[in-house]
């Protein structure tokens, strides 16, 4: 049992990127970045409307400016910091001493995995004192708050567990970033492209709004979309009604994703050594 806890590779990874002063010189700009953001907004909006004081409508849609910023963030960061994982160390001659090791190949992608996920948790936590000026305004509840970081969580889990799968097949560190941001880049753009082609050829084609399964897939793998939902409860009933497919957002969202990031950790840690038993 405590072997099953403790993780060499996950206590040096740790170590080492929170001790580098670049990871916290990035959390700070981050940070200010953030403040800018929200003191510029409340700022712009008391001076356009004349009244002096924050409405609770505005505050929700800093909140969701502030959602969308902070799910970029996440798309945008967490391919980088995984993505290099496994690669880097095959880069720097340093993977074969790795393995010789007597950590097992669940306990290096998972150590490795799991450094980037507290990293981005770590941006997601100190950017909390900022988000809590929403409740200071109203219109935003703290449920709605926890199933977005909820939210944020898997998602990033999904992108991770892709960026180290990549790390692992490709030997090459830029190859295996192109290819987990062009694999991000479908999730998030061309699905959305490919559910609105779809519910709009079948409400030409029939002139009436069919049951179309496969839309309702592509919706529902979409973080943006989700978000959507999540924001705006509301928008799920559109969603539904123009694929006339009863079924949450949310739950094949979850069961999608969580179904990739196990898969990604599979194929990651039985690719790790594949080139040692070959040579056997």
């Amino acid at each position: 049992m405590k072997q099953a806890f403790s993780n060499p590779v996950l206590i040096k990874e740790i170590k080492l990127r929170f001790r580098s002063l670049k990871s916290f010189t990035g959390i700070l700009f981050y940070l200010i970045a953030m403040c800018i953001f929200v003191f510029g907004f409340i700022m712009l909006t008391t001076s356009f409307t004349g009244t002096g004081y924050f409405r609770p409508d505005e505050s929700f849609f800093m909140f969701a400016m502030l959602t969308y910023i902070q799910l970029g963030l996440i798309l945008f960061i967490t391919p980088g910091l995984t993505a290099g994982a496994i690669s880097s160390e095959r880069e720097k001659q340093t993977l074969n001493i790795l393995l010789t090791t007597a950590q097992s190949s669940f306990q290096i992608i998972t150590g490795k995995l799991t450094s980037s996920i507290a990293f981005l948790l770590l941006l997601l936590v100190a950017g909390l004192p900022i988000y809590s000026l929403v409740f200071l305004f109203g219109g935003v509840s703290p449920g709605q708050l926890g199933i977005i970081f909820l939210f944020f969580f898997l998602t990033m889990l999904a992108i991770g567990g892709i960026g180290i799968m990549f790390s692992t097949i490709i030997r090459k560190t830029i190859v295996a970033m192109i290819a987990t941001y062009g694999t991000m880049i479908f999730f998030t753009a061309v699905t959305g492209f490919i559910y609105l082609v779809i519910t709009g050829m079948n409400s030409m084609a029939t002139g009436t709004l069919t049951s179309s399964p496969l839309g309702h897939f592509f919706a529902s793998i979409n973080p943006v979309v989700l978000m959507l939902t999540l924001i705006s409860p509301g928008s799920d009933s559109f969603i539904t009604q123009s694929t006339n497919v009863d079924f949450p957002i949310w739950a094949g969202y979850t069961i999608f994703y969580a179904c990739i990031t196990i898969l990604s950790i599979l194929i990651a840690v039985k690719k790790l050594r594949v080139n040692m038993k070959r040579s056997k």
